[in-house]
């Protein structure tokens, strides 16, 4: 063992037993917890911390980063652990920050329509406790994801059509930085031109310049009428070049997602949907008025007409829509149950809507020619799409020839003007990839990371090399 290492050991042993003074038995070295903890949902092997600590305050993890920055151990914040490009794995080791028990919806405001909560706070318990307040929160990336982990992805999901992603929906967050401090940034203002907008520099850093404590968000008032549909098409182009006319038509849709003709076999033998086929399919969801609801409406069914689109199913009945969106939501799982001694790799791209039927197509031929049988989802009202590779993360060949073909998915979306990664964040597995998108604007983002983090102590080995 080098002497490095040595220093290492002594520091986290150093660590561990300060936090045990500091949390009791709200700290655990346990393997089993801490293998829980070194992976999220996603193919890379579990890489566990040497500890992991369950604050329930601000206060808290402030005393936790600081005793870890006094002696340069990583920290690596966790949520719920829906991830999916290694967000929480240790490479260095560390101390794992468990957020799910600071579980606190802090203050409402039903007169501005925002909210503060506490970082564990997952989306349905936003939703829960707002329910009677006539407000609602829209961002569904899908999981039940802590707010916090959403912020710090910058997640987005099925309503990002309408309402945006996290980026537009975070008024302002509390942070506790790589030194321990705790600092505050935004307001509850709807808009500000005061100094640097910190908020939206900590949205999507994935942890790796602060520990998000806090969230404020905006809120909408919960519709009038919600409309949801079924519609299938004869093929994927078909599909794809209608979702191009409903968006570029102006149609103020609230979602519309894409399953292909594999994904949708997939979902009617998981999830229990009775009455369609094996067929590209998409899942349209409408918001507004009654009026407005049956407007837009009228119009996604003339648009689908003159692509094909055929079994077109309306509910507006609240159980049948959420047992449609629940399907939708659980594709991911859906995929993964067909092969169930494999693990799921999620691609993620990003393009302009133009171009979108040309990239899915495209990425459908790839595939297939390159031997997988990859079902194709997305949230493609804004362009977003993911192909779902089932690999052995032991067979060497396969995992490489995965990866060969998610280099060439990421290249033709960026070629296009898209992005690596639409809402699934950076983490390990797209590092390589965010070079390929901004080139050198990926020095300023180091020099960034080193002023924030000098030590590097914050989620190490994620977003940017240093």
């Amino acid at each position: 063992m080098t002497e490095q290492a040595v220093v290492q050991d002594d520091a986290i042993s150093e660590v561990i037993g300060a936090l045990e003074e500091l949390l009791g038995d709200r700290i655990t070295t346990s393997m089993a917890v801490r293998e829980h903890h070194g992976r999220g949902e996603d193919y890379f092997k579990p890489v566990p911390s040497d500890a992991v600590c369950f604050p329930h305050s601000t206060e808290e993890v402030a005393e936790i980063v600081k005793l870890c920055a006094a002696h340069k151990v990583p920290v690596i914040p966790f949520g719920t652990g829906t991830s999916l490009e290694g967000h929480v794995t240790a490479p260095h080791g560390g101390i794992t920050i468990d957020l799910m028990q600071m579980n606190n919806v802090l203050e409402v405001h039903p007169e501005d329509m925002d909210c503060r909560v506490q970082a564990g706070v997952t989306r349905k318990q936003v939703n829960e406790y707002l329910r009677d307040t006539g407000m609602f929160f829209p961002i569904d990336p899908g999981a039940d994801a802590s707010i916090g982990g959403m912020a710090a992805t910058r997640a987005s999901g099925t309503n990002a059509v309408r309402y945006g992603t996290m980026k537009e929906n975070v008024l302002g967050l509390t942070v506790v930085t790589a030194d321990g401090r705790i600092i505050k940034t935004g307001g509850r203002a709807k808009k500000s031109a005061a100094g640097y907008d910190l908020t939206r520099i900590f949205v999507g850093s994935e942890g790796t310049l602060g520990v998000i404590t806090e969230v404020h968000l905006k809120l909408y008032g919960i519709p009038e009428k919600i409309a949801s549909a079924v519609c299938q098409y004869p093929s994927l182009e078909e599909a794809v070049n209608s979702v191009i006319l409903t968006i570029q038509a102006g149609v103020p849709i609230a979602r519309i997602e894409l399953l292909d003709s594999l994904m949708m076999e997939r979902s009617i033998a998981y999830s229990d949907l009775k009455g369609y086929e094996a067929k590209p399919t998409l899942f349209y969801e409408f918001h507004g008025t009654e009026a407005g609801v049956e407007e837009q409406a009228q119009l996604v069914r003339e648009i689908a007409d003159d692509f094909g689109g055929s079994a077109f199913q309306w509910t507006v009945d609240t159980e049948e829509r959420n047992h449609l969106w629940q399907a939708r939501h659980d594709a991911y799982y859906a995929g993964i149950a067909a092969e169930p001694t494999k693990l799921g790799m999620s691609t993620d791209v990003c393009v302009p809507i133009s171009r979108l039927a040309e990239c899915i197509l495209a990425t459908e031929q790839d595939t297939k020619g390159s031997g997988f049988d990859c079902p194709i989802v997305g949230h493609v009202g804004d362009g977003n799409f993911h192909v779902l590779f089932m690999l052995d993360p032991d067979d060497e060949d396969e995992v490489r020839r995965v990866k060969d073909c998610n280099r060439r998915i990421v290249e033709r979306a960026i070629a296009m003007g898209g992005t690596c990664t639409g809402e699934h964040g950076v983490g390990v597995g797209k590092m390589d990839y965010l070079e390929d998108e901004h080139g050198e604007a990926v020095e300023l983002m180091r020099t960034l990371k080193r002023a924030f983090d000098p030590e590097n102590i914050m989620n190490p080995g994620k977003m940017v090399r240093i």
